[in-house]
Protein backbone atom coordinates (compact mmCIF):
# COMPACT_ATOMS: atom_id res chain seq x y z
CA UNK A 1 0.00 0.00 0.00
CA UNK A 2 1.40 3.42 -1.17
CA UNK A 3 1.22 6.49 1.17
CA UNK A 4 -1.83 8.89 0.73
CA UNK A 5 -2.20 12.60 0.19
CA UNK A 6 -4.82 15.26 1.82
CA UNK A 7 -5.19 18.86 2.65
CA UNK A 8 -5.05 20.14 5.76
CA UNK A 9 -8.03 22.20 5.71
CA UNK A 10 -8.93 25.41 4.31
CA UNK A 11 -9.17 26.10 0.76
CA UNK A 12 -8.86 29.66 -1.13
CA UNK A 13 -11.85 31.71 -2.14
CA UNK A 14 -15.41 31.79 -1.32
CA UNK A 15 -17.03 29.04 -3.60
CA UNK A 16 -17.72 26.45 -1.34
CA UNK A 17 -18.91 24.06 -4.10
CA UNK A 18 -15.82 24.68 -6.80
CA UNK A 19 -13.19 23.87 -3.42
CA UNK A 20 -15.11 20.75 -2.78
CA UNK A 21 -15.27 19.67 -6.62
CA UNK A 22 -11.34 20.31 -6.24
CA UNK A 23 -10.91 18.48 -3.62
CA UNK A 24 -12.68 15.64 -4.31
CA UNK A 25 -11.14 15.20 -8.08
CA UNK A 26 -7.52 16.06 -6.74
CA UNK A 27 -7.51 13.63 -3.34
CA UNK A 28 -10.02 11.07 -4.14
CA UNK A 29 -8.09 8.49 -1.68
CA UNK A 30 -8.49 11.20 1.10
CA UNK A 31 -10.95 14.08 0.79
CA UNK A 32 -11.46 16.55 3.35
CA UNK A 33 -14.33 18.78 4.14
CA UNK A 34 -12.68 22.04 3.13
CA UNK A 35 -12.84 25.69 5.18
CA UNK A 36 -13.19 28.74 3.12
CA UNK A 37 -11.77 31.61 5.37
CA UNK A 38 -12.11 34.22 2.45
CA UNK A 39 -15.70 34.04 3.69
CA UNK A 40 -15.09 35.71 6.96
CA UNK A 41 -15.46 35.38 10.38
CA UNK A 42 -18.28 32.87 10.00
CA UNK A 43 -16.51 30.74 8.22
CA UNK A 44 -13.12 30.18 9.38
CA UNK A 45 -10.92 28.00 12.03
CA UNK A 46 -12.87 29.65 15.26
CA UNK A 47 -16.15 30.94 13.10
CA UNK A 48 -16.71 26.83 12.26
CA UNK A 49 -15.55 25.70 15.76
CA UNK A 50 -18.34 28.36 16.96
CA UNK A 51 -20.96 26.47 14.55
CA UNK A 52 -19.79 23.01 15.74
CA UNK A 53 -19.88 24.11 19.45
CA UNK A 54 -23.21 22.72 20.98
CA UNK A 55 -25.38 24.62 24.05
CA UNK A 56 -23.50 27.56 24.71
CA UNK A 57 -24.09 31.14 22.85
CA UNK A 58 -21.34 33.63 21.21
CA UNK A 59 -21.74 36.27 19.10
CA UNK A 60 -19.05 38.71 17.04
CA UNK A 61 -17.26 41.58 18.71
CA UNK A 62 -15.04 43.89 17.13
CA UNK A 63 -12.32 41.97 18.66
CA UNK A 64 -13.58 38.48 18.07
CA UNK A 65 -16.03 36.04 19.15
CA UNK A 66 -17.35 36.22 22.39
CA UNK A 67 -19.30 33.71 24.79
CA UNK A 68 -23.02 34.96 25.14
CA UNK A 69 -26.37 34.09 27.37
CA UNK A 70 -27.64 32.93 23.43
CA UNK A 71 -26.63 32.71 20.08
CA UNK A 72 -26.35 36.22 18.04
CA UNK A 73 -26.88 36.89 14.67
CA UNK A 74 -23.13 35.87 13.34
CA UNK A 75 -23.40 32.89 15.41
CA UNK A 76 -26.50 31.86 13.89
CA UNK A 77 -25.40 32.91 10.43
CA UNK A 78 -22.05 30.66 11.56
CA UNK A 79 -24.57 27.88 11.81
CA UNK A 80 -26.37 27.93 8.75
CA UNK A 81 -23.18 28.35 6.72
CA UNK A 82 -22.19 25.29 8.11
CA UNK A 83 -25.53 23.42 7.26
CA UNK A 84 -25.19 24.91 3.72
CA UNK A 85 -21.72 23.30 3.34
CA UNK A 86 -22.71 19.62 4.44
CA UNK A 87 -25.84 20.27 2.18
CA UNK A 88 -23.34 20.53 -0.80
CA UNK A 89 -20.83 17.65 0.12
CA UNK A 90 -23.86 15.52 0.73
CA UNK A 91 -25.05 16.38 -2.93
CA UNK A 92 -21.36 15.84 -4.54
CA UNK A 93 -20.24 12.65 -2.36
CA UNK A 94 -23.59 10.90 -3.53
CA UNK A 95 -21.78 6.82 -3.91
CA UNK A 96 -18.75 7.73 -2.30
CA UNK A 97 -17.05 5.04 -0.01
CA UNK A 98 -13.70 6.07 1.72
CA UNK A 99 -11.98 7.39 4.24
CA UNK A 100 -13.23 11.33 4.39
CA UNK A 101 -11.51 14.05 6.78
CA UNK A 102 -13.36 17.00 9.19
CA UNK A 103 -11.35 19.08 10.97
CA UNK A 104 -12.20 21.47 14.00
CA UNK A 105 -10.23 23.69 16.24
CA UNK A 106 -9.45 22.51 19.55
CA UNK A 107 -10.03 23.43 22.90
CA UNK A 108 -6.89 24.97 23.60
CA UNK A 109 -7.10 27.59 20.49
CA UNK A 110 -10.65 28.74 20.65
CA UNK A 111 -9.93 28.89 24.57
CA UNK A 112 -7.28 31.24 23.48
CA UNK A 113 -9.04 33.30 20.89
CA UNK A 114 -12.81 33.35 22.06
CA UNK A 115 -13.26 36.04 24.96
CA UNK A 116 -15.58 35.47 28.28
CA UNK A 117 -18.88 37.79 28.51
CA UNK A 118 -16.93 40.51 30.22
CA UNK A 119 -13.84 40.43 28.24
CA UNK A 120 -10.60 38.64 28.32
CA UNK A 121 -9.86 35.29 26.99
CA UNK A 122 -11.73 32.09 28.02
CA UNK A 123 -8.29 30.89 28.61
CA UNK A 124 -8.00 33.14 31.58
CA UNK A 125 -11.04 30.97 33.61
CA UNK A 126 -10.76 27.65 34.26
CA UNK A 127 -14.50 27.05 34.63
CA UNK A 128 -15.28 28.86 31.78
CA UNK A 129 -12.75 26.81 29.71
CA UNK A 130 -13.75 23.42 30.99
CA UNK A 131 -17.29 24.35 29.59
CA UNK A 132 -16.30 25.33 26.30
CA UNK A 133 -13.93 22.31 26.11
CA UNK A 134 -16.85 19.96 26.95
CA UNK A 135 -19.53 21.90 24.64
CA UNK A 136 -16.96 21.40 21.95
CA UNK A 137 -16.88 17.73 22.27
CA UNK A 138 -20.66 17.19 22.07
CA UNK A 139 -20.86 19.40 19.04
CA UNK A 140 -17.92 17.29 17.60
CA UNK A 141 -20.37 14.53 18.29
CA UNK A 142 -23.10 15.53 16.71
CA UNK A 143 -21.16 17.13 13.65
CA UNK A 144 -19.64 13.76 12.90
CA UNK A 145 -23.16 12.33 13.41
CA UNK A 146 -24.19 14.56 10.99
CA UNK A 147 -21.44 14.10 8.55
CA UNK A 148 -22.28 9.82 8.93
CA UNK A 149 -25.76 10.28 8.10
CA UNK A 150 -24.98 12.46 4.85
CA UNK A 151 -21.87 10.39 3.58
CA UNK A 152 -23.00 6.95 5.12
CA UNK A 153 -19.81 5.12 2.84
CA UNK A 154 -17.34 7.52 4.64
CA UNK A 155 -14.86 6.21 6.95
CA UNK A 156 -14.77 9.72 8.95
CA UNK A 157 -11.39 11.00 10.57
CA UNK A 158 -11.34 13.69 12.68
CA UNK A 159 -8.29 16.12 12.37
CA UNK A 160 -7.98 18.63 15.80
CA UNK A 161 -6.36 21.63 15.02
CA UNK A 162 -4.45 23.24 18.15
CA UNK A 163 -2.11 25.50 16.67
CA UNK A 164 -2.52 27.79 20.10
CA UNK A 165 -1.13 24.46 21.96
CA UNK A 166 2.78 24.96 21.96
CA UNK A 167 2.04 28.85 23.29
CA UNK A 168 -0.85 27.36 25.87
CA UNK A 169 1.68 24.93 27.30
CA UNK A 170 4.85 27.92 27.45
CA UNK A 171 2.26 30.84 29.00
CA UNK A 172 2.84 33.16 25.98
CA UNK A 173 -0.74 33.70 25.54
CA UNK A 174 -1.20 37.66 25.65
CA UNK A 175 -4.18 39.06 27.74
CA UNK A 176 -6.64 41.50 26.58
CA UNK A 177 -4.39 44.67 27.37
CA UNK A 178 -1.31 43.03 25.79
CA UNK A 179 0.77 43.93 28.93
CA UNK A 180 1.07 40.55 30.13
CA UNK A 181 0.58 36.81 29.34
CA UNK A 182 -2.17 34.33 30.82
CA UNK A 183 -0.77 31.33 33.20
CA UNK A 184 1.17 28.50 31.65
CA UNK A 185 -1.54 25.46 31.90
CA UNK A 186 0.31 22.40 32.55
CA UNK A 187 0.32 18.97 30.43
CA UNK A 188 -2.24 17.33 32.56
CA UNK A 189 -5.05 19.93 32.23
CA UNK A 190 -3.98 20.45 28.72
CA UNK A 191 -4.37 16.56 28.08
CA UNK A 192 -8.01 16.48 29.68
CA UNK A 193 -9.31 18.88 27.74
CA UNK A 194 -8.08 17.32 24.00
CA UNK A 195 -8.96 13.55 25.64
CA UNK A 196 -12.78 15.05 25.88
CA UNK A 197 -13.18 15.56 22.42
CA UNK A 198 -11.00 13.09 20.88
CA UNK A 199 -13.10 10.63 22.58
CA UNK A 200 -16.24 11.99 21.17
CA UNK A 201 -14.84 10.94 18.19
CA UNK A 202 -16.13 7.73 18.66
CA UNK A 203 -15.36 4.99 15.91
CA UNK A 204 -13.42 7.70 13.86
CA UNK A 205 -10.14 8.24 13.30
CA UNK A 206 -8.52 10.92 15.11
CA UNK A 207 -5.50 13.67 14.46
CA UNK A 208 -3.63 16.23 15.46
CA UNK A 209 -2.85 18.94 13.81
CA UNK A 210 -0.52 21.87 14.69
CA UNK A 211 1.85 23.51 12.56
CA UNK A 212 4.84 25.09 15.27
CA UNK A 213 8.40 24.26 15.64
CA UNK A 214 7.36 22.34 18.88
CA UNK A 215 4.83 20.05 18.86
CA UNK A 216 3.76 18.42 21.89
CA UNK A 217 3.42 14.95 20.00
CA UNK A 218 3.39 12.77 23.34
CA UNK A 219 1.24 15.09 25.09
CA UNK A 220 -1.53 14.93 21.96
CA UNK A 221 -0.77 10.85 21.51
CA UNK A 222 -0.91 10.83 24.83
CA UNK A 223 -4.39 12.24 24.82
CA UNK A 224 -5.85 10.40 22.33
CA UNK A 225 -4.66 11.17 18.78
CA UNK A 226 -4.15 8.31 17.00
CA UNK A 227 -1.82 10.28 14.06
CA UNK A 228 -0.03 13.78 14.42
CA UNK A 229 -0.07 16.44 11.52
CA UNK A 230 2.50 18.71 11.27
CA UNK A 231 4.73 21.07 9.00
CA UNK A 232 7.86 19.25 8.07
CA UNK A 233 9.28 22.76 7.52
CA UNK A 234 9.57 23.75 10.74
CA UNK A 235 9.26 21.17 12.88
CA UNK A 236 12.20 21.13 15.80
CA UNK A 237 15.30 18.61 15.05
CA UNK A 238 13.93 17.82 18.66
CA UNK A 239 10.80 16.36 17.13
CA UNK A 240 12.16 13.63 15.45
CA UNK A 241 12.45 11.21 17.71
CA UNK A 242 8.97 11.68 18.79
CA UNK A 243 7.76 11.39 15.19
CA UNK A 244 9.80 8.47 14.84
CA UNK A 245 8.03 6.83 17.71
CA UNK A 246 4.45 7.75 16.23
CA UNK A 247 5.46 5.22 13.19
CA UNK A 248 7.10 2.50 15.47
CA UNK A 249 3.91 2.46 17.15
CA UNK A 250 1.88 1.90 13.79
CA UNK A 251 -0.08 5.94 14.31
CA UNK A 252 -0.32 8.08 11.09
CA UNK A 253 1.54 11.05 10.30
CA UNK A 254 0.84 13.51 8.01
CA UNK A 255 3.45 15.62 6.46
CA UNK A 256 3.96 19.17 5.96
CA UNK A 257 5.73 18.61 2.59
CA UNK A 258 4.88 21.46 0.24
CA UNK A 259 4.14 24.70 0.91
CA UNK A 260 1.61 26.26 0.97
CA UNK A 261 1.94 29.44 -1.08
CA UNK A 262 3.56 29.63 -4.35
CA UNK A 263 3.22 30.44 -8.24
CA UNK A 264 4.15 26.65 -9.13
CA UNK A 265 3.50 23.61 -7.27
CA UNK A 266 6.54 21.42 -6.27
CA UNK A 267 6.94 18.31 -8.42
CA UNK A 268 6.42 15.25 -7.18
CA UNK A 269 9.91 14.32 -7.35
CA UNK A 270 11.31 16.78 -4.84
CA UNK A 271 8.20 16.19 -2.29
CA UNK A 272 9.31 12.32 -2.62
CA UNK A 273 13.02 13.05 -2.19
CA UNK A 274 12.07 15.62 0.77
CA UNK A 275 10.00 12.50 2.65
CA UNK A 276 13.23 10.19 2.37
CA UNK A 277 15.65 12.53 3.47
CA UNK A 278 13.46 12.54 6.51
CA UNK A 279 13.10 8.70 6.82
CA UNK A 280 16.51 8.33 6.79
CA UNK A 281 17.10 11.02 9.25
CA UNK A 282 14.72 8.89 11.77
CA UNK A 283 16.09 5.87 10.31
CA UNK A 284 13.26 4.46 8.75
CA UNK A 285 12.69 2.71 5.68
CA UNK A 286 10.32 4.32 3.06
CA UNK A 287 8.57 1.05 2.41
CA UNK A 288 7.97 0.20 5.40
CA UNK A 289 6.10 3.19 6.90
CA UNK A 290 4.71 4.45 3.90
CA UNK A 291 1.03 3.43 4.07
CA UNK A 292 1.11 5.45 7.64
CA UNK A 293 2.13 8.82 5.55
CA UNK A 294 -0.09 11.06 4.56
CA UNK A 295 1.31 14.18 2.13
CA UNK A 296 0.04 17.52 2.76
CA UNK A 297 0.31 21.03 2.81
CA UNK A 298 2.67 22.80 5.12
CA UNK A 299 -0.53 24.45 6.08
CA UNK A 300 -3.71 25.27 5.18
CA UNK A 301 -4.26 27.01 1.74
CA UNK A 302 -6.19 29.71 2.06
CA UNK A 303 -3.60 32.34 1.18
CA UNK A 304 -3.06 30.05 -2.14
CA UNK A 305 -4.31 30.89 -5.92
CA UNK A 306 -7.18 28.49 -6.60
CA UNK A 307 -4.91 27.52 -9.42
CA UNK A 308 -1.84 26.91 -7.02
CA UNK A 309 -4.25 24.76 -4.57
CA UNK A 310 -4.92 22.44 -7.40
CA UNK A 311 -1.60 21.98 -8.38
CA UNK A 312 -0.18 21.52 -4.95
CA UNK A 313 -2.83 18.70 -3.93
CA UNK A 314 -1.99 17.28 -8.06
CA UNK A 315 1.56 17.27 -6.49
CA UNK A 316 1.19 15.54 -3.49
CA UNK A 317 -1.69 13.23 -4.98
CA UNK A 318 1.30 12.19 -7.55
CA UNK A 319 4.08 11.84 -4.55
CA UNK A 320 2.15 9.78 -2.61
CA UNK A 321 1.13 7.29 -5.27
CA UNK A 322 4.66 6.81 -6.21
CA UNK A 323 6.37 6.25 -2.48
CA UNK A 324 6.90 2.64 -1.81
Amino acid sequence: MTARATGVGSMPGEDFAESLRIVLDQLPDLPHLPELPGRGAIADLTGRAVAITAELGFDLQPAGWRLTDAPGVDHRRARSRLAQDLDVLEEQTQGYAGPLKVQVAGPWTIASTIEKPRGDKVLSDHGARRELAQALAEGVRVHLADVQRRVPGAGLVLQVDEPALPFVLAGQVPTASGFSRHRTVGPPAASEALEWVFAAAGEAATLAHCCAADVPISLLRGAGADGVSLDLGVLAASGYDDLATVLDEGGQVFLGVAPSTGTSAPSAKSVIERVQRLLDMIGLDVGEVSEQLVLTPACGLAGATASYAAGVLGSLREAAGELG
